[in-house]
């Protein structure tokens, strides 16, 4: 299994301004920066997902799962109830 991880870094908006440059090329690589004005945080700089070069083809599941013919039922009162208790 692979998991992404990225390091998220906070840097003020002078030296965002300062080293843009720089910090895209870290953002590009997988980076998360923060920009914070007086260590307050206001904006992510973070790449851009790419689009899929192809689209998934359906059905991949197939017969992993079924969904019940009452799915879309009502929920029993007992369940409702404990949702909206107080």
């Amino acid at each position: 299994m692979v998991y992404n991880m990225t390091m998220i870094t906070t840097i003020n908006i002078a030296d965002a301004k300062a080293h843009l440059t720089d910090y895209l090329r870290r953002v590009e690589a997988g980076e998360t920066l923060t920009i914070a004005r007086r260590n307050k945080p206001v904006a992510e700089l973070r790449p851009v997902r790419q689009p899929l070069e192809r689209l998934r083809p359906a059905g991949l599941c197939q017969g992993e799962f079924m969904v019940p013919d009452d799915f879309d039922a009502p929920l029993p009162q007992s369940v409702i109830d404990s949702f909206e208790a107080s």
